[in-house]
């Protein structure tokens, strides 16, 4: 009898870590990581559909406005040196000019994107990205605009502009992108 309780105790510890194998988690689990948050759907819809140019750290990404007929305006993308999320002295210059575009469109709000390299946990890039957009948040609502025009999000390591894995595409991912939202 117990030799019947352990042999199926043994069979249902097998056909569990067979299923849970199937689907990743598992060894998500095993490295100490979990999937990352889903983005919104707006998020969703906002995502280029096209890869970034290459020559994305010398000219950043542009934004336009939402409103009908408005002027072409350039929210710039910042960029963080690695592991850190203080904002740099020729960032705190793009931010400034940022600031401009918020003067100009006091009644649209921006998501802040928080985003880093591929190397680190899941769990630490999500946690560095997001100190990355509360800090451009923190500088942009020092200079005057309302905080609750601009919401954050982190990304962490999942949505990479350049998908190399050298110390250029490193610098490229680790970033604030700026959406401007209705």
């Amino acid at each position: 009898m117990k030799i019947a309780r352990s042999v199926g105790m043994v069979f249902l510890f097998a056909i569990l870590a067979g299923a849970l194998s199937g689907c990743g988690c598992f060894y998500q689990a095993i490295k100490g990581e979990t999937a990352p948050i889903p983005p919104s759907p707006v998020a969703v819809q906002k995502m280029p559909e096209k890869p970034a140019p290459a020559n994305e750290m010398a000219a950043p990404a542009q934004h336009g406005t939402l409103g009908e007929g408005a002027a072409m305006v350039a929210l710039k993308d910042i960029r963080f040196d690695f592991d850190r999320y203080n904002i740099r002295p020729q960032d705190a210059e793009i931010l400034k000019q940022d600031y401009a575009w918020f003067k100009e469109n006091p009644d649209t709000h921006v998501r802040i994107e928080g985003n880093c390299d591929e190397r680190g946990t899941v769990e630490y890039n999500l946690v560095l990205g997001q100190k990355r957009a509360d800090s451009a948040k923190s500088y942009l609502t020092t200079l005057g605009v309302e905080t609750k025009m601009i919401e954050t999000v982190s990304y962490g390591k999942e949505r990479p502009v350049d998908p190399g894995h050298n110390e250029v595409a490193w610098a490229k991912n680790r970033r604030d992108h700026f959406v401007p939202l209705k």
